[in-house]
């Protein structure tokens, strides 16, 4: 079903924090518009409250026709514990709650018309979602994208892997008529990339709101940017695609700064002028007040009749100034200066593998010879599975090896930002997870360099689990600048960071002197940042260039 979503003056806030006010939006049959802003500027409750999973604090949202169906695809596929993947893809397709409903429509059939009528809507809504044949598209989707498991295996026995080709999969199964996605390029390789990006272009009668940092993502399938600028308290929308809206971004910002320059300008122009106006005026004053000689009448005359003119006319110069249309200054974006604090050189090896094999169930990587040597910068691909993460804890000695030797350079000092940010998991606050890192540094210090990172008052006390994933990578990198390092292993350091934070990234990456071990899908990533070396992963299988 052709369906659109309408956004009518909507507002949404933490508490007494303002995220957005008036946002006004269509989505229509065809269109893949894209939700960007920093993090914490409102993305993700943007998508909520369209989804109806947080109520309406002000606005209104419309769906034309309002039979349509809406889904909501989170960040992070909450594996839910006993939820078999067959479950897992019920639930996100929208299968699972449509059928609870047709089921208990189908309880009151025979006892009326409205029960009747209810049970046709509940029928036809399971229809519509794709209930009727989920199971049989399920296994077809799942072979496709390699996803070589029972479809009743718990979700909690998947691989980091797996689940995100599990996530995946849900998206490509979904009818639903109105797709609202929150980062759906997280942890997807190359190949899932392609295909999530065919099924959103493909996507002719289907509105798509979708919130990526995946620039070569957004560059391929959007027609339309919508923009939350935190920063400036506005919603801007851009037609288009993404590198039009970056073009057309730096034009409005020039635009506006020089709007303000010249209001600025101008009026300190019109102030000096009303200055030099009032002094010519009180100094006239003064001299007319003198004592003049009796037959000085005219000159007495003049010097009055002069004041009242500069008198006049410093009038007219503060009108003008009350006239003038007042521009804003744009507020000044806050922006992440990242450094990666180096420690001192290591050897001239810093990490080797030999003959090295690690089995995990059915899954064996290696054996693997493999030598990084200092200042080596390495970037590492293959796909989602094939061991990237593991032949990582193999070389930092994280992994226990079943056959070979892995060895550690002396000297070498790990920064690493994993994959799953596991350092801020955990029930204590920020802060304190923060500080086992660093325990030399005190707590003022720490707060200090969070705050640099975006990490304020309000999230250093905050148990670190309960931060969001973007929070979670930001605390990551801001404790590579805060002890030094001189081996950095960084696995989808991309993942839930917004554009500027990214960009960031890389820039420092570029001035770090260190030893660098990359993993990334981020193909703009693999681009910008320099290396010297290339080692793929395939299904266990390392080769290295």
């Amino acid at each position: 079903m052709a369906a659109t979503l309408v956004v009518k003056d909507l507002a949404a806030g933490h508490g007494d924090k303002a995220l957005f006010a008036g946002l006004d939006l269509v989505v229509a049959p065809g269109d893949v518009i894209g939700l960007v802003g920093v993090n914490g500027a409102g993305k993700s409750t943007l998508l909520r409250t369209l989804a109806g999973l947080i109520p309406l604090e002000h606005g209104a949202v419309q769906l034309n026709p309002p039979t349509a169906t809406i889904g909501y695809l989170p960040q992070e596929p909450d594996r839910r514990p006993g939820e078999s993947l067959r479950e897992f893809l019920a639930r996100r397709t929208g299968v699972a709650e449509a059928q609870e409903r047709m089921e208990a429509a189908a309880e009151a059939l025979g006892t009326g018309a409205k029960a009747d009528d209810e049970y046709a809507v509940a029928l036809e809504r399971w229809l519509a979602l794709g209930g009727a044949d989920l199971d049989e598209r399920a296994g077809e989707v799942a072979a496709d994208l390699g996803l070589a498991v029972d479809l009743d295996l718990p979700m909690t026995a998947l691989s980091g892997g797996e689940a995100a080709r599990a996530g995946l999969a849900s998206l490509l199964l979904s009818r639903y008529d109105i797709l609202l996605l929150d980062e759906p390029t997280n942890d997807l390789d190359l190949e899932g990339l392609e295909k999530i990006e065919a099924f959103v272009s493909g996507q002719r009668t289907k509105s798509v709101l979708v919130v990526s940092h995946d620039r070569e993502f957004l560059a391929r399938t959007t027609n339309g940017i919508l923009e939350l600028d935190l920063h400036q308290q506005q919603v801007n929308f851009y037609g288009g695609g993404y590198d039009a809206y970056l073009e057309e971004r730096a034009t409005a910002r020039r635009h506006a700064r020089e709007r303000y320059e010249e209001y600025s300008d101008t009026k300190a122009g019109l102030e000096a002028r009303a200055r030099t106006q009032r002094a010519w005026m009180e100094k006239g004053v003064k001299n007319a007040r003198r004592k003049q000689p009796d037959n000085d009448k005219i000159g007495k005359s003049k010097k009055i009749e002069s004041t009242e003119k500069q008198a006049a006319k410093a009038r007219q110069t503060e009108r003008l100034i009350e006239r003038l249309e007042v521009v804003e200054e744009p507020r000044k974006e806050w922006q992440l200066r990242m450094e990666i604090a180096a420690a001192p050189r290591a050897g001239a090896v810093v990490a080797t593998l030999q003959g090295a094999t690690v089995r995990r169930g059915a899954f064996t990587l290696g054996p693997v010879d493999l030598q990084i040597d200092w200042a080596d910068r390495v970037a590492i691909t293959g796909a989602n599975g094939s061991g990237k993460t593991t032949l990582l804890g193999a070389l930092l000695g994280r992994i226990p090896l079943d056959e070979g030797r892995a060895h550690l350079g002396p000297g070498v000092v790990v920064g690493e930002v994993d994959q799953a940010r596991r350092m801020f998991e955990g029930g204590e606050s920020l802060l304190d997870a923060f500080r086992v890192a660093v325990p030399d540094q005190n707590p003022a210090d720490v707060r200090t360099l969070l705050a640099k990172f975006g990490l304020k008052a309000d999230h250093v006390l905050r148990p670190a689990a309960s931060l969001s994933p973007g929070e979670r990578t930001r605390a990551a990198l801001a404790l590579l600048q805060g002890r030094g390092v001189n081996l950095l292993v960084l696995d989808e350091p991309s993942n839930h960071l917004d554009l500027p934070a990214i960009e960031q990234l890389e820039s420092a990456l570029d001035s770090y002197p260190g030893t660098l071990l990359l993993v990334t899908h981020d193909r703009q990533m693999l681009a910008a940042v320099h290396t010297n070396r290339h080692v793929e992963v395939d299904n266990g299988k390392v080769s290295a260039s």
